[in-house]
């Protein structure tokens, strides 16, 4: 029914027609150029991947399309007919979707009620049937089979995913951008959600695709747009740039190697972890790091990686086993005395469990670090200010100022702000838990190299990741978890493939 009315719709238009055309849209805020003079032409049944690192203006090019902004200047044509797009009510209107990575469903709902929530006629139940039968029509259509009586918060993030594409078309979408959407899922759920987009570009919608992820962009993309401090720097059909090429579009400057290694030497082992558990999230884990190693962890989503993390950090407390640091046995019970151990976790929402986003970016490096800022009592601001600037150029953080919100970093800079507050704690053990998540390849590269720096200063690192050539790339030996539990070893991760990954992690 949905599709019947699209391609009606799309058969009106002449086929030379940009489905949506922007010219020359451009968006400032005070003391920034977000956007400049930006062009873009997207047609039917394309997928164009928007591309560009952190900061460069994709996000604010969305919220313009979705309605959160009015441009400065420029225009938004759709069909050829200049819009205003000036609510998000105006914009679902004009035909536009957008799905963010942080999804908007009430999670008390359940399904069919977050596809029709907000465009409800009646309450009666002709027209509840309705719905539901018309949300059914869609999932089938969709491929997926789960109940639409069930409340969102029970489903997979993937069918959440499905749930907000659903609710699209039935507001008979015709464009739909989607924002970073496999940065939270397995790599089977990623192949069905390509799969998915691939479907739904063959009814005519048209796509853009945001991502850091190159290897979809290879996989998906018709075109590839780059932006880059706010303007687009280049435009071409997909293919036409090797990966490094890409890279080097998006960040100014040649990178050579995706995953650079730092020589360094690995000593004696430092943390021991003997029988760790917490059923029935982890049964019984041994392991340890040496200095100046990086340990890779790997698995599946709920396999256990995260949960044993919150172990070594103290954020649970284990219920047996022993932790040693340089031959020392530890009584961790809460995150302080993990930090006054000096094992300090990267966490993998930074946003929410990481740092204060209300807050300025100097109160969040200096929360954890008041008592060695602090003289009787009182923070000696000189102090703190000329410790994180040290840390701020050793780390690179790119600030607009050390009062504003943290929450106005991009996601790479946001990473870097945490790791500053715990090397300020000289930290000895670094967990870092899903690092380059949701960060642009110019700022992971930067974040690898500080990795390997800190291991070649006799840091011990535990890398937890689901990005599987990252793990392969980065770490010096892999432990894959199944299960809760420990499933394997690769003691050489260059000799190591993906698959060997796999075939531990879902054995």
């Amino acid at each position: 029914m949905v599709t019947a009315t699209r391609e009606a719709d799309t058969a009106r238009q002449p086929l030379d027609q940009p489905l949506l055309s922007l010219r020359g849209l451009s968006k400032s805020f005070p003391g920034v150029q977000a956007l400049n003079s930006v062009d873009l032409d997207l047609r039917r049944g394309e997928v164009i991947a928007l591309l560009g690192a952190n900061g460069a203006g994709k996000s604010t090019l969305i919220k313009l399309l979705g309605g959160a902004y009015p441009p400065d200047s420029g225009s938004i044509r759709i069909d050829g007919a200049t819009v205003q797009l000036d609510s998000p009510a105006a914009s679902s209107r004009a035909g536009l979707a957008i799905i963010y990575q942080e999804l908007n469903l009430v999670p008390q709902l359940n399904a069919w009620e977050n596809v029709f929530l907000g465009q409800e006629k009646s309450w009666g139940p002709t027209q509840k049937g309705r719905e539901r039968e018309v949300t059914s029509q869609l999932l089938q259509q969709l491929g997926q089979t789960f109940s639409i009586d069930r409340p969102c918060r029970e489903l997979a993030l993937a069918q959440q995913q499905v749930v907000e594409i659903a609710k699209s078309l039935a507001r008979k979408a015709r464009i739909l951008i989607l924002d970073e959407p496999t940065a939270m899922l397995t790599p089977r759920e990623v192949e069905r959600l390509l799969s998915l987009v691939r479907q739904l570009k063959q009814q005519g919608i048209g796509i853009i695709y945001v991502t850091h992820r190159l290897e979809e962009v290879e996989q998906l993309a018709d075109s590839v747009v780059v932006l880059r401090d706010g303007r687009r720097v280049a435009a071409a059909p997909a293919g036409s740039w090797s990966r490094a090429e890409l890279i080097e579009q998006m960040v100014g400057r040649p990178v050579t190697v995706e995953y650079p290694r730092v020589e360094k030497q690995i000593g004696a082992v430092r943390l021991e972890v003997d029988q760790i558990a917490r059923p029935p999230r982890i049964q019984a884990t041994s392991l340890n790091i040496r200095r100046g190693e990086i340990l890779g962890l790997t698995g599946l989503v709920g396999s256990g990686r995260t949960e044993l993390a919150r172990l070594l950090f103290g954020a649970d407390r284990a219920t047996s086993g022993s932790i040693k640091l340089d031959g020392k046995s530890l009584r961790i019970r809460s995150p302080r005395e993990a930090i006054d151990a000096g094992i300090c976790l990267l966490t993998e929402d930074r946003k929410h469990q990481g740092l204060v986003l209300g807050a300025s970016v100097l109160d969040n490096f200096s929360l954890p670090n008041l008592r060695h800022l602090s003289t009787a009592g009182i923070v000696q601001r000189r102090t703190e200010r000329e410790h994180f600037r040290t840390l701020t150029d050793r780390l690179r953080i790119r600030l607009p100022g050390i009062s504003n919100p943290v929450s106005q970093l991009s996601g790479g800079n946001q990473q870097k702000v945490v790791l500053a507050k715990w090397l300020e704690r000289n930290a000895e053990v670094l967990i870092f838990d899903e690092p380059t998540r949701g960060i642009d390849v110019g700022a992971k590269h930067e974040l690898y190299l500080l990795l390997g720096d800190l291991a070649r200063q006799g840091k011990s690192i535990l890398m937890i990741s689901s990005d599987l050539p990252e793990v392969l790339g980065l770490a010096d030996r892999i432990l894959v978890m199944r299960n809760g539990r420990l499933a394997g070893e690769l003691p050489d991760p260059r000799a190591s493939t993906q698959e060997q990954i796999m075939q531990l992690a879902v054995a």
